[in-house]
């Protein structure tokens, strides 16, 4: 006779911001508990939708004093959900680590590649583990790439080029979000997921100029073992298509490989249930994952720039530079 899964305890930090529903999905679609949330704002009503009878903290004393009884009355949290501003990830992920729990963090895991030798030791400390969202490994598209581009890539440099224009409103600017500090700029908080998913494919990084890093918009060239990366991330609609533009659409995703476009779009935000149930099998991506894209960004937000070479800027930006 099967056994029935042993149903697993989360508790939620960043329980108000935007990607905190798809993690509250996630847990409650691979059938396990949420016990307690946490975020200094109070617009939390969408976990009425999903576990309405878990407690909610605005200050994070109380929520370590609550969680922190659990486990000393055996009602431990097993997992710790963190969805916070980039620059609290560190903090947060350490705090369930000591809390005896697991800890499942959003992107970026951390933003520089010193803060992931220390959660190395910390881990070693604890016995407990770290894992990061890398949703588009899941990606039935991007697998797919992966297993078909080792093979045929061996002393071959495939040439790709990668846009990601996602539209913001002034708003972005005077949130964490534009703040280089508390976000890692624009490379670390909406690129990595693609830095990653093309350095686990195409291989280790040889080369990485930027051309221009801004506060809205950045581009650059990206050498790997297999790949050579021309690369474009903007926050400004005014860089969509002109088509898009007439539509009124406001987010352009395109990887192009040797000239022919991926398509991946669909799926991209609904693979935060797969990852959990990654998780929760044994799996999922941890720290060494994580690393060559945090140092990645790590350089990209930190170099100087310089002017591209023949044929390593993005065609996008010609008008620009």
């Amino acid at each position: 006779m099967a056994s029935v899964p042993v149903q697993k305890q989360f508790a939620l930090i960043g329980a108000a911001g935007y990607i905190a529903v798809r993690h509250l999905k996630a847990i409650k679609e691979t059938g396990n508990n949420l016990l307690a949330a946490l975020d200094k704002h109070d617009s939390v009503g969408i976990m009425d939708n999903y576990f309405p009878e878990a407690d909610f903290f605005v200050e994070f004393e109380r929520f370590d004093r609550h969680i922190d009884k659990l486990r000393r009355i055996g009602n431990p949290v097993d997992y710790v959900s963190i969805c916070s501003p980039n620059y609290l990830h560190d903090t947060h992920i350490r705090f369930a680590l000591r809390q005896q729990a697991d800890a499942i963090c959003e992107k970026p895991m951390v933003l520089n590649p010193w803060n992931v030798d220390a959660l190395e030791v910390f881990e070693e400390e604890t016995g407990h583990r770290v894992y990061n969202i890398l949703q588009l490994r899941l990606h039935e598209t991007i697998q797919k790439l992966k297993e078909t581009f080792p093979d045929v890539s061996r002393g071959k440099k495939h040439d790709i080029d990668l846009t990601y224009i996602t539209s913001r409103g002034h708003w972005y600017f005077f949130s964490w979000k534009g703040n280089l500090q508390k976000s890692g700029g624009i490379a670390t908080n909406i690129g990595i997921h693609f830095f990653d998913m093309l350095i686990w494919i195409f291989g280790k990084i040889q080369d990485n100029k930027v051309f221009l890093c801004e506060q809205d918009k950045a581009t650059g060239f990206m050498e790997l073992e297999n790949a050579r990366v021309r690369w474009f991330l903007s926050l400004d609609s005014k860089d969509l298509p002109d088509d898009m533009k007439k539509n009124g659409q406001r987010t352009f995703r395109s990887i192009r490989i040797d000239g022919k476009e991926v398509e991946f779009s669909s799926g991209f935000t609904e693979l935060h249930t797969e990852t959990y149930r990654d998780i929760l099998r044994g799996n999922g991506f941890g720290i060494e994952d994580v690393r060559p894209s945090i140092e990645a960004t790590y350089e990209i937000r930190n170099a100087i720039p310089v002017k591209p070479g023949t044929n390593e800027l993005h065609p996008f930006i010609k008008s620009i530079i």
